[in-house]
């Protein structure tokens, strides 16, 4: 008789789930047909080392285990394996980005603000940080900074690395950038999306998907480059718009369209041979 193998939560660190026994687990995958999916000595190592900080109490894992890749199939998941240094680094300055707010009265973002401008409208001078000219960028009013305060509270995060996320897609792929501030191509409704605003929306949507400061990482591809967060920004953002297409959307359904944006993202996320951002089927929608 087949016993029935679950997971339970370690009690001092609920977010690591452990099987009942290394051997539990192998059979709860052979029972799924799917042990090709289980680097045995990886899970070996993995077990072993969390069997010793349960025994000894240190959990030295923040220095050397700190951050663990979790493959995802179905119900079930793997172990990925940990992160480099080179990408616990990168992990690091993401999460760096995350936390900084948007300050008006701080120069630099000021001026992240006016790059934003000129490299949306590069030929229109811009007659102040605060102007009805930010309207025509989908602000909802004449402070961008409002919109951003508007925002955090709700959230926490969000801020600076929203008006970074704009920044690159302006400056990286200005084609599909003007393309969807615009609205050109497709049937578009009456009322439309502000697109500024929801470039924040969709900033803060990646943030959640991607768990940034989870020791459990499902999508271990946005390390792999120093500015893969950004460009799978504007994929989410192609893919955002290609939605609200094709499901003919208004205004008011905004929130909905995210939603099936995520579960896209991770959809493609979760494939075999996305390795890199670059390798979902999505980014060919950016140009």
């Amino acid at each position: 008789m087949q016993r029935n193998i679950k997971s339970v939560p370690d009690r001092r660190h609920p977010h690591i789930f452990l099987p009942l026994s290394p051997e539990g687990w192998g059979q709860r995958w052979r029972e799924n047909e799917i042990t090709h999916l289980i680097d045995a000595k990886v899970w070996y190592l993995y077990w072993t080392y969390i069997t010793q900080m349960n025994q000894t109490h240190t959990w030295p894992i923040q220095q050397s285990l700190s951050c663990v890749c979790i493959k995802r199939k179905g119900a079930y998941e793997r172990i990925w394996g940990n992160l480099t240094p080179l990408q616990e680094e990168r992990l690091k300055r993401l999460r760096q980005r995350t936390q900084v707010s948007f300050d008006s009265s701080r120069r630099d973002h000021q001026e992240a603000l006016k790059s934003l401008w000129y490299a949306t409208y590069p030929d229109q001078e811009l007659h102040g940080l605060i102007s009805d000219q930010w309207k025509e960028m989908g602000w909802q009013g004449r402070d961008p900074s409002t919109d951003f305060r508007l925002i955090l509270s709700f959230i926490s995060g969000a801020g600076f690395i929203s008006l970074e996320n704009l920044l690159f897609f302006a400056k990286t792929f200005s084609v599909s950038f003007q393309r969807l501030l615009n609205k050109a191509g497709g049937k578009r409704a009456t009322w439309e999306y502000p697109f500024a605003v929801a470039g924040v929306n969709i900033t803060f949507m990646i943030m959640q998907m991607l768990q940034l400061h989870s020791c459990r990482l499902s999508y271990p591809s946005f390390l792999e480059d120093e500015w893969a967060f950004d460009v799978l920004y504007c994929v989410a953002f192609m893919v955002m718009d290609k939605q609200w297409l094709e499901k003919n959307a208004s205004y008011m359904e905004f929130n909905d369209v995210l939603k099936s944006t995520r579960a896209q993202l991770e959809r493609e996320l979760l494939l075999d041979d996305v390795l890199r951002i670059e390798d979902m089927p999505s980014f060919s929608l950016l140009s």
